[in-house]
Formats: structure tokens, C-alpha cells, sequence
């Protein structure tokens, strides 16, 4: 189970991405896995949007790709000692 960390108030990441962040807890916590798909059963912003945070995410070692078919990707959320403060 994730917990939602409070770091992720203090990384000057755009609102959006932190938003993201709290779905991806969300779905942890409901033991759901961590997809495109799922992310956009929760997401109601637009689908570029969406992308722009998963990609500001990574870029911040947050999330990382753990699989994809093309159409669906699969993402683990990190421990906060291993984000990218800047």
C-alpha cells in the first residue's frame, strides 16, 4: 500500500502532476494497478494533460515505466528517497 508522501507539496511540480500523484495513491490504495487506463477512469483533465504530468512524474524518478503494450502502460510509484528534488 502507498502511502501519499507530503513531500510532493515541496517539489514545485506543477498542479497537475501533483494531482496525478494522488490518483496513483488512490489506485495503490484501492490495490489497483498503476495504468494508463486506470489513471484515466480518474483523471478528468485532457488526455495531454495527463501525459505532460506522467512525463513530469518520471522525469522525477516518482514513477517509473514498469511495462507497456502501446496502448497501455503499467507504472510503480517510487520511494520518496530516490525522487529528483530538481
Amino acid at each position: 500500500m502507498a502511502m501519499m508522501n507530503q513531500q510532493i507539496f515541496k517539489l514545485g511540480l506543477s498542479t497537475e502532476a501533483v494531482s496525478l500523484y494522488l490518483i496513483c495513491c488512490s489506485l495503490s490504495d484501492d490495490q489497483m494497478t498503476i495504468s494508463t487506463r486506470n489513471l484515466m477512469d480518474r483523471w478528468i483533465a485532457t488526455n495531454e494533460g495527463m501525459n505532460a504530468s506522467i512525463q513530469e512524474l518520471m522525469g522525477r524518478n516518482i514513477l517509473q515505466k514498469f511495462m507497456s503494450d502501446g496502448k497501455n502502460s503499467i507504472y510503480k510509484m517510487t520511494d520518496s528517497s530516490d525522487w529528483i528534488s530538481d
